[in-house]
């Protein structure tokens, strides 16, 4: 495995739109935690935090679809670029505007929301051009999977030292700042300057047209509901013990649960219907968010934590394959852009939901809608199984500057098994 990722890094371009694309990522990664920690610091309310996160999980959620088809119409950079600049300047407004003016707070964090670049499904698009081969591409989901996770264990502890260190405020805008830089590297880069999209089928629906990926969206609408009341949870929880420092070591356990999983996820070989496995993956991560509900002690819960994360990050690679199987052809980025979008909106419900729920219920309720979340998820896969036993295309072989069905394998699977 090791040597397998140590030769896509060597590959010209790949370490650059790799650490780009994650770093770019960061302010996306992040914003539901330095909202939170940001709001409460201000003076603002539980219901309040969850509230503004809320609304830029929303915003995120109009945005990436919207940007996505236009980075399959129009290219990378033109889309990118003013898009990455939008959103931290949304950021940037609401850390010097503060709570003064409310009205001000919720444009700030939806202009945010609306402009965040889709970076995401613009990596998987890039690889097959850059990497050639159907196995380096596979190799690359790998590492990409990987990668994310160590940023999102990463993230939350970055946020938490700067405001430590500084506040809440500086915090915001030094993530977004980095964020900005990541995206440029990413876009004036020579694979993402000269990309561009396989052609598609002109239809109003674009990717949702596929029935197969509006059954995977449904479910994973429950996945982010999940997380993102996860986000508010763990203030809740650290306010609890009187330590602030609580709430970044429990969301570094989630990340560096999903770092392992995915790690082991993508070292084996899988054989069967992705759908299938995605099945048995989502019961065992609705599993792990149950025990969240008992807030044991600092080290138990962090323990617990990082069990709950172990599933996410092989949740979401085989919903990368679930995607690239049912995604009409030519909608490569737009298809990634309506999985972030399902997050989004997820996220912004679930941080709705458990704002409320811990000053109704106190912690243990907002971790119950973590705990529902996730087997609301298994309960729509098992009701559209049919539907996703169904590709709309079967894997063909690498071509094209888009390569749209190019990276269409697992990584650790047999060709013709679609990532």
């Amino acid at each position: 495995m090791a040597a397998g990722y140590l030769d896509i890094l060597r590959a010209r371009h790949a370490a650059r739109l790799l650490t780009g694309t994650l770093v770019g990522r960061l302010p996306n990664g992040t914003a539901h935690i330095a909202i939170v920690l940001f709001t409460r610091a201000e003076g603002g309310s539980y219901t309040l935090a969850g509230a503004l996160a809320a609304v830029y999980g929303l915003a995120t959620a109009v945005g990436q679809p919207l940007l996505g088809r236009a980075v399959d119409l129009y290219g990378q950079p033109r889309v990118q670029l003013p898009a990455s600049v939008l959103s931290a300047l949304g950021m940037a407004l609401l850390a010097v505007a503060g709570l003064g003016s409310l009205p001000l707070a919720y444009a700030a964090v939806a202009l945010a929301g609306v402009f965040t670049p889709p970076l995401e499904g613009g990596l998987r698009a890039l690889w097959p051009s850059v990497l050639g081969s159907e196995d380096r591409v596979h190799r690359a989901y790998a590492m990409d999977a990987v990668a994310q996770e160590i940023m999102f264990t990463v993230g939350p502890l970055l946020v938490t030292l700067l405001v430590s260190l500084w506040s809440p405020a500086a915090a915001l805008l030094v993530i977004n700042t980095i964020g900005v830089l990541g995206a440029l590297s990413v876009i004036l880069s020579e694979p993402s300057r000269s990309w561009r999209s396989a052609p598609r089928e002109a239809h109003w629906l674009g990717a949702l047209r596929s029935r197969g990926l509006l059954a995977l969206l449904g479910s994973f609408f429950f996945v982010g509901m999940a997380l993102g009341s996860i986000t508010v949870a763990g203030v809740a929880y650290a306010d609890d013990h009187g330590r602030e420092s609580v709430y970044g070591w429990l969301m570094a356990a989630l990340g560096l649960g999903a770092l392992i999983g995915g790690a082991v996820y993508g070292a084996r070989q899988w054989s069967g219907p992705p759908e299938r496995r995605l099945r048995v993956i989502v019961a065992l991560l609705a599993l792990g968010y149950l025990p969240l509900m008992l807030t044991p002690g600092v080290v138990a819960m962090t323990v617990l934590a990082a069990v709950a994360g172990v599933f996410l990050a092989p949740a979401i690679a085989c919903s990368f394959i679930v995607v690239d199987r049912h995604a009409p052809r030519g909608t490569v980025t737009e298809a990634f852009s309506w999985l972030v979008t399902t997050f989004g909106v997820g996220a912004a419900a679930g941080t709705a939901v458990a704002g409320p729920a811990v000053e109704l219920g106190g912690t243990s309720w907002s971790f119950a809608v973590a705990g529902a979340g996730g087997v609301a998820a298994l309960l729509v896969l098992l009701a559209t199984g049919g539907i996703l036993a169904a590709p709309g295309h079967s894997a063909v072989a690498l071509r094209g500057p888009e390569g749209d069905r190019s990276g269409a394998a697992e990584p650790g699977l047999s060709p013709g098994h679609q990532a």
